[in-house]
This record gives C-alpha cells, sequence and structure tokens, in this order.
C-alpha cells in the first residue's frame, strides 16, 4: 500500500487526538484512495506506533478485537427474539409488531448517532483506556437490565441507554491507528473488521440459543418459575456477562495510547485552529465521506435484505430456505468474509493499493447483487441444466461473493490516509461513524420496506430492492474516479 513518510520534527513528538480542536494547518493532499503512490504527508510517530523495526503489538491488538466484539453483540443478541418480547410485553397485535420491533431495534444507533462526538472528547481528556472501560461497562449493565424489562417504554429506554455506552468502537478505531502504521494497518484493520463480524456471529446466537428458556429446555430450566416470569433475562445476562470479560481483560492487560498530556499541550499550542468547516473542505475529504457512507449503505442494506430474500419463497423472488439451511449459507458466507479480510485484503492492498480494493469493489459489487437475481431466476426454471448452473453461482456467490467486503476496510483505510494531520483523524473517525449510525438507524428498514414492496407487487419479479440499490453502487465507482482525477488536477497545480 501507499505509505506516508513521518515527518522529521525536533520537538516532542505529536499524538493523534480523537476530537482535537488545535491542529497545524493543511498542507498536505495525500490519500491512498486517490493514487497508490500518494504526496507526503505529516503521520503520528509515537512511541505506541508500528514501524519495520517495531511491529505490530500482537496482544495489544488482539485486546482492542476482543473489546470489538462487544458491541455488535449488544446490537445484534436481541434480533432473535424481539419481535416476540414485543408483542408479549405489549400485548399488541400482530400488524404493530414489526413497527414496535423496528423503532427498538433502531434506538441504538440513533442515540450513538448523537454521543460519539461526547466520548470523543471524554478521551482526549481522560485518556483511551479509562475511557473505554467505561463504555464497555454501560454496556453490560445495560445490555442486562433489557431482559427484565415488561413494558414497551421500558424496552426503549434500556436500549437508548445501550446506545449512549456505545462510544467503544470510536475509542478502539483509534488506539488500533496509534499502534500501527502506513506498513502495518492493513493487518491491523483486517483484524478489527474480522472482530466486528465475530460479534455480529455471537449476538444472534446467544440471544436465539438462551431466549425463552422454560420453554427450549424445559427440563433444565421449566422448574425455575424466573425464567418463565423474565424468559429473555438469560440471554440479556449473558451477554452482559461477555462484555464483562472484555472490561477485564481491557484493565488487566491494555496499554494507554495516549501521550502525556504536557507533551500534548505542547504541541497543540504550536497548532492553528483548524474549524470543522475547513476540515470537511480539505482535499479529498468530503469525498472520502461520501464513499464511506455509500459503502455503509450498502452494507447495512444487504444484511437487512439478505435474510428475508433467503426465507421467500421462490416463486415471489427470493430463495426459499428453511431455517437449517439459511443458517448454513450465512456462516459459509460468514466464514468466507472473514478469510479475505484476514488473508487476502492485506496482501491485495499492499500491491493495488485502498483506491484499487475500492474500485474493484465498486465494479464487483452490481455483479454480487445481480447473483442473487440470477440465481432465483434459475430456481424458478427448475430444468437440469438450470440447477447445475444454480449451484455453480451458488458456490461463487458464497466463496467469492464475500470479497466486495473488503470495501468496508478500504474505506476506514482511506479515512486514515485522506486525514490532512494526524490530530484530526479520529475527529473523521467521528464523523464517519456517526453518518455510519444514522445509515444504520434508517435504511435497513427502508430496505425492508422496499423489498416487502416489490414482493408483493411484484415489481420487477420481487427484485425491486436488489435493482433500486444500482445508483449507489455505480456512484461508489465514480467517485473513485472522480477522487483520482481530483488527484492528477492537484499534482499538475
Amino acid at each position: 500500500m501507499p505509505s506516508s513518510s513521518a515527518a522529521h520534527v525536533s520537538e516532542p513528538t505529536e499524538r493523534t487526538r480523537l476530537l482535537d480542536e488545535d491542529v497545524p494547518p493543511v498542507n498536505t493532499e495525500a490519500s491512498t484512495l486517490l493514487e497508490p503512490q500518494a504526496p507526503e504527508t505529516t503521520t503520528v510517530s509515537d512511541d505506541n506506533a508500528s514501524s519495520p523495526s517495531n511491529p505490530l503489538p500482537k496482544l495489544q491488538i488482539f485486546l482492542l478485537c476482543y473489546a470489538r466484539v462487544m458491541e455488535p453483540i449488544a446490537f445484534f443478541s436481541i434480533f432473535p427474539y424481539i419481535a416476540q418480547m414485543v408483542q408479549r410485553n405489549g400485548q399488541l397485535p400482530e400488524a404493530d409488531v414489526g413497527f414496535y420491533s423496528g423503532l427498538i431495534e433502531s434506538l441504538f444507533s440513533a442515540v450513538q448517532m448523537v454521543v460519539l462526538i461526547f466520548w470523543g472528547k471524554l478521551a482526549d481528556r481522560c485518556g483511551r483506556k479509562p475511557t473505554l472501560i467505561a463504555s464497555v461497562v454501560g454496556m453490560c449493565f445495560t445490555t442486562a437490565m433489557f431482559g427484565f424489562t415488561q413494558k414497551i417504554w421500558q424496552m426503549m429506554l434500556t436500549r437508548a441507554l445501550a446506545g449512549v455506552f456505545s462510544g467503544s468502537g470510536l475509542i478502539i478505531r483509534t488506539m488500533i491507528a496509534e499502534h500501527s502504521n502506513a506498513e502495518t494497518q492493513a493487518r491491523a484493520f483486517s483484524w478489527f473488521a474480522f472482530a466486528g463480524n465475530v460479534g455480529i456471529f455471537i449476538g444472534p446466537i446467544v440471544g436465539g440459543t438462551l431466549a425463552s428458556p422454560a420453554e427450549q429446555y424445559p427440563d433444565t430450566f421449566g422448574r425455575w418459575q424466573f425464567f418463565t416470569d423474565y424468559p429473555y433475562a438469560l440471554p440479556s445476562v449473558a451477554c452482559g456477562a461477555i462484555c464483562a470479560t472484555a472490561v477485564l481483560v481491557l484493565a488487566l492487560g491494555l496499554e494507554e495510547t495516549m501521550p502525556d498530556e504536557g507533551v500534548s499541550n505542547f504541541n497543540a499550542a504550536k497548532n492553528e485552529r483548524l474549524s470543522f468547516n475547513e476540515l470537511l473542505k480539505s482535499p479529498g475529504v468530503g469525498i472520502v465521506l461520501w464513499v464511506y457512507s455509500h459503502v455503509m449503505f450498502l452494507a447495512f442494506a444487504f444484511t437487512a435484505i439478505m435474510p428475508v430474500a433467503l426465507y421467500t419463497p421462490v416463486g415471489l423472488g427470493g430463495l426459499g430456505l428453511g431455517p437449517k439451511l439459511i443458517s448454513m449459507y450465512m456462516t459459509l458466507q460468514g466464514l468466507s468474509q472473514a478469510l479475505w479480510l484476514l488473508l487476502a485484503f492485506p496482501w491485495i492492498q499492499r500491491r493495488i493499493g485502498t483506491k484499487g480494493v475500492m474500485t474493484t469493489a465498486g465494479v464487483a459489487y452490481p455483479f454480487f447483487f445481480a447473483g442473487y437475481i440470477i440465481i432465483n431466476l434459475l430456481l424458478r426454471d427448475g430444468t437440469h441444466t438450470a440447477m447445475v448452473i444454480f449451484w455453480i453461482f451458488a458456490a461463487v456467490l458464497v466463496f467469492f461473493g464475500p470479497g466486495v467486503s473488503m470495501a468496508f476496510t478500504g474505506a476506514q483505510l482511506a479515512l486514515n490516509d485522506v486525514s490532512p494531520n494526524p490530530q484530526v483523524l479520529s475527529t473523521l473517525n467521528a464523523i464517519a461513524l456517526t453518518a455510519s449510525s444514522g445509515i444504520r438507524a434508517v435504511f435497513p428498514g427502508f430496505a425492508t420496506a422496499i423489498y416487502a414492496v416489490g414482493v408483493k407487487n411484484h415489481i420487477m419479479q420481487g427484485h425491486l430492492a436488489l435493482g433500486a440499490s444500482d445508483p449507489d453502487r455505480r456512484s461508489l465507482r465514480s467517485l473513485c474516479a472522480l477522487v483520482a482525477r481530483r488527484q492528477e488536477n492537484q499534482a499538475h497545480n
């Protein structure tokens, strides 16, 4: 991957602040999203950063990735039983269950969107490690409390409180950046992305396996009245306990990455102030944030639509799979995605750069989505030849399709590289994560609604949602081209 040379300064080492307002003037234009060889920029040079002679600290990255698993566990663990819990607690007709379920699911992301800036400032003031631990502690208690609620408003309150304590992702991203450099960040953030996928995988398993234990496991839990009165307490407490293990390992093994305040003040005093608008207008920042938002939209839309599409009958545009086959399919796809992120992405990114990864993913996305339309049409045909082709396409989608997930990590690296100064790197992360939280709060429901309309009215043979995302995928490819042209113009000037 392109690397940025560290500036040689005689003053004490600078640090990357989460939300520092005092930053040096912008004199650089580099981003690996722009060109494989970027102009020289000022990067963090601190004792915790990696270098060829100081490799990535594996234990610290492992601890941070373990902490990363907790937020998606808290977010996704309620999905298997949320509809049943809403109907039980609210005594609602079935027609209203979907609305309240979606509202409660989205509250987490909606609140998270509001509080990320606060967590960034708190981490700058109090340090990365104590702020991260405080966030995970809050996640423990609020996640455990959710299973004890017996009213709709109580469910909404505890879900919102869980969102309040969801600042760990922002802090972890910054600490990983402070532990890595241009040579090691691709590998470090590949593990970060993998950890998030692990949480997405574990959360629903814990929630679905432990919900209503008195009914699922009557011989073990049926004799306890508590589990009949509070059928969703066990999965919530289990998720809270998992989060508690993260608190323990972070407290015992995590190292602080923020230097002494005196060093920070010394450097901050020398820097000019860069306003929020100036940051957004810095070369490449706006376009990279736009690309990041498009990538997140595609990710969340696919996550919302795919389980429904796998279950929907073939005649209505889906694949008509049962729960066991859906689980097997999603597991294989998750494993494939992990292999792409951990093994393929660092190797590919070193050779074609972040821009090359993003462009390739942008080109591949239409074929990835169109593949599900093709296999549905093959299932509708039902002939022997069609079924042979179906299994070939299905294998390609399972094992090669998840390669588009490299765009997620590529977008994160693009944010790191386009930052005009190390001190605003995590400000960009905060802005990007705020946008991501807003997208996660709104667009999954929007995407499934479009899918439902297409299925109900037989629009595009039930494939309306997949077709509706085409403009976004074209935008992703055109944005990469636009950024490249912008860099070329700046180089000529």
